[in-house]
């Protein structure tokens, strides 16, 4: 993990001066539909931000688009990320990318990490910090075309060390509360999130970043509710 820029997010949370954060991604940073009616992570994160750490005057927001891939994200950076004047860009991407189904092309793994590298160095470019967020594991068995998500993980692991980028391992999280199974309890279907798999994603946010305040109403809530989702396997 980026310790230079770790230190400088964390410096920045406790200045006065307000911060600008753009979440971007696919379906699961988009947070529609597999919810049902629930907070997403960016949600649950935007609460611990504005309402808990509290800095009131940032503003969070998510630029995520169902369905799509690292490509469609760098051809829209200008509306997606750059105009927004971000502090702090996340962006959590490879379930799509993965995928050898569908209309889009299949891409390699090396692909895929040379347009993470290419997303990392333009968002340094705007002065704003980068942080790779993992996306969750994925149901093989019901979404083989999917399989490939641990090696393009792997790849935001190689592209975050060899760049030097702040890492949100949610696919390790997941893997942890599933006990080395699918974890069945936090997700809606073979790969989205249900409204407990955001809660563990927003869980894991906040630990990687620094933003868990000692005394949160937020945070004892969400890990209940992963707690409880451990019982469904």
């Amino acid at each position: 993990m980026s310790q230079p820029e770790l230190t400088r997010l964390r410096a920045a949370l406790v200045a006065p001066t307000a911060l600008n954060w753009v979440m971007t991604g696919d379906s699961i940073t988009h947070g529609l539909v597999h919810t049902k009616g629930g907070r997403s992570y960016v949600e649950h994160v935007h609460e611990l931000i504005r309402g808990e750490i509290p800095r009131l005057r940032d503003v969070v927001i998510n630029t995520a688009i169902s369905g799509h891939r690292i490509p469609q994200i760098l051809d829209d950076f200008e509306r997606r990320v750059a105009q927004w004047n971000p502090d702090v860009v996340t962006i959590m991407i490879g379930t799509n990318d993965c995928s050898t189904g569908g209309v889009f092309p299949i891409i390699e793994p090396e692909e895929f990490g040379a347009s993470l590298v290419d997303f990392v160095g333009r968002v340094r470019e705007l002065g704003a910090v980068p942080i790779l967020i993992t996306p969750p594991p994925v149901d093989a068995a019901r979404a083989p075309e999917r399989a490939r998500v641990w090696d393009f993980s792997a790849e935001i692991h190689r592209v975050a060390s060899d760049s030097d980028v702040i890492l949100v391992d949610v696919l390790n999280a997941f893997e942890h509360v599933g006990g080395g199974q699918f974890p069945s309890g936090l997700m809606n279907d073979a790969f989205h999130p249900n409204s407990a798999g955001h809660a563990a994603i927003a869980v894991e946010v906040a630990r990687a970043l620094s933003i868990s305040p000692e005394c949160s109403r937020t945070l004892p809530l969400l890990n209940a509710e992963v707690a409880a989702a451990t019982l469904v396997r």
